[in-house]
């Protein structure tokens, strides 16, 4: 193997002394008063050589490593993980910093395992990631380090977050149907439970949208956030006799389920049945007629942690709350 290029051979290639190159090599020369010939002369050794800084030396000098750790419970093998990861590697690249991704399946012993393995390694920063929105604990080692939430929260603590601006999502998918034209026979399809973060907020931009329209919700279908809880659920309310203009389902799973219950009891979307989802999923575009969904941004939620992590000085406490954007397609229509 060839062996690392070291800041001596530099200097020697260049006939100036190390510390001479190391001021160059630092963007330092200035305060040196290095001459222009000299400092030419450092850098073309430099390219001549291939010489690359040897970075965990320089982090054990100056305590900065250019790293960052995207710490979540099962993010990174989930089903949005590409957009997120990827996000979060763009803009930790941007910023001239290198990215750890880790999991913990939301195993409180693996984590800490991890945070003390990454803090051994003088990981500069750290986002701590949930696959679903809700309150965190923040890890005691990490709690004199520079950190961003994503998509959690963590009250009294300081700790600055950033997560899908679920309410006005909730009002935008109400808008949809209320500019199609719907005012009544307008239903909600999904978990009600006010443990859920991400539905309780939904649910609340849905009646602010409602009641600044003068229109009432018609009810609400009571189920899981899974296909065949959302099925079971809504075949039952079909077969009470029950006739919706238009649904809005919690996530995109559950608008599969009530697809094929629609679907059994004989009504077409959107001829019969309007429905809009959340989440933006695959399902969304597989889904025949095509999906109107509120997306999830997950890259933009990446990046503006990464940025708020590194900015200079550093975020202060605030939950920043990224838009979620309306993807209409085919399963809107005025009713009939």
């Amino acid at each position: 193997m060839r062996s690392r290029v070291t800041l001596a051979d530099v200097a020697a290639r260049a006939g100036t002394s190390k510390t001479t190159a190391h001021y160059v090599l630092n963007g330092r020369d200035q305060e040196m008063r290095i001459s222009e010939d000299a400092r030419q002369r450092v850098l073309a050794a430099a390219g001549e050589l291939g010489y690359r800084p040897n970075l965990m030396a320089r982090g054990l000098r100056t305590d900065v490593t250019r790293t960052i750790a995207l710490i979540t419970d099962t993010v990174a093998s989930g089903q949005f993980a590409g957009q997120l990861v990827y996000g979060s590697l763009e803009a930790a690249a941007r910023h001239g910093h290198l990215l750890f991704v880790c999991e913990t399946d939301d195993d409180p012993e693996i984590e800490t395992r991890l945070v003390e393995e990454l803090l051994d390694r003088r990981v500069d920063a750290f986002l701590l990631a949930t696959s679903s929105t809700r309150e965190v604990e923040i890890p005691p080692a990490l709690e004199k380090s520079r950190l961003v939430l994503l998509n959690c929260r963590a009250p009294h603590t300081g700790v600055p977050s950033v997560r899908p601006d679920e309410v006005q999502a909730g009002h935008d998918a109400v808008q949809v149907l209320l500019d199609a034209g719907h005012r009544d026979g307008i239903w909600v399809v999904g978990e009600a439970g006010e443990h859920v973060v991400a539905g309780r907020e939904r649910r609340a931009g849905m009646r602010r949208a409602l009641t600044a329209a003068g229109v009432e919700l018609a009810g609400r279908v009571e189920c899981h956030w899974w296909p065949e809880s959302a099925f079971e659920a809504v075949d039952a309310w079909l077969a009470a006799g029950t006739r919706p203009r238009a649904l809005v389902c919690l996530n995109d799973r559950v608008a599969m389920g009530a697809y094929q219950a629609l679907a059994r009891h004989g009504l077409r979307i959107p001829d019969d049945v309007s429905v809009v989802s959340f989440d933006d999923s695959d399902l969304a575009s597989w889904l025949q007629p095509q999906l109107t969904s509120i997306a999830i941004p997950h890259y933009e939620l990446a990046t503006r942690a990464v940025d708020l992590l590194l900015a200079d000085p550093v975020a202060e406490f605030a939950e920043h709350r990224v838009p979620m954007p309306v993807r209409l397609r085919d399963s809107v229509a005025p009713p009939a």
